[in-house]
């Protein structure tokens, strides 16, 4: 049986304990995703509404978790957005359909409480299939007016950006510690830290623009 539900604090280790396993030398030696899930339930731009579990056959297998983030234009005008991140699945039942079921889950549930966009960055190879588009196509740029390959845009309201330029701002919860993230990770299980292709993949995207 496979069901999706909110997060309880009763899954908060396991929830960890997934996205560490899920994200372990995926993008760097290591990783800090599981450090940020720890810290992102207190901050006040997490949204627990929006902060849902995969559940297969009783066990917790994966998870996917919001913060809101802003967009702003050019004359100042803001809009309040979502960002998504981490979401995992546990690399047993990766590439089995759950992870998209969770996704569109959640789009569903944040439409259902008004929001209009959703931007992330990530590998558009995962996410083009879901809806993502470029955030070239939606002149949604960072704060020096570039735009990431790896940032994308979907709209949850068809016309909700309306064609202006925007200026994309997270949550200050993303600016991780990365010794603090360290420590974390340094209390835990031991996990080796490996250098796969994988990692170069992510370097050349994470420093790539769309003109």
């Amino acid at each position: 049986m496979f069901q999706i539900r909110n997060e309880k604090r009763t899954d908060y280790k396991t929830v960890e304990e997934i996205t560490r396993k899920a994200f372990y030398n995926l993008y760097v030696p290591g990783c800090v995703e599981h450090y940020l899930v720890h810290i992102m339930r207190e901050h006040e731009d997490f949204l627990p509404e929006l902060d849902f579990v995969a559940e297969l056959d009783g066990e917790v297998i994966g998870n996917i978790m919001y913060t809101k983030a802003k967009l702003r234009d050019e004359a100042g005008e803001t809009k309040e957005i979502l960002t998504f991140g981490p979401v995992s699945i546990l690399p047993e039942y990766q590439r089995k359909g759950y992870g998209k079921a969770l996704i569109e889950y959640s789009f569903g549930k944040a439409a259902a409480l008004g929001y209009e966009v959703i931007v992330i960055f990530g590998n558009p190879g995962n996410y083009v299939s879901r809806g993502f588009r470029s955030c070239k196509k939606y002149n949604v740029c960072l704060e020096g007016g570039s735009y990431p390959a790896a940032m994308m845009v979907k709209e949850l309201k068809e016309g909700a950006l309306d064609g202006r330029k925007w200026f994309y701002y997270d949550s200050p919860v993303m600016q991780i510690d990365e010794t603090e993230a360290q420590r974390f990770d340094d209390s835990l299980e031991k996990m080796e830290k490996r250098h796969q292709p994988s990692q170069e993949e992510f370097y050349i995207l994470s420093h790539s623009t769309v003109q």
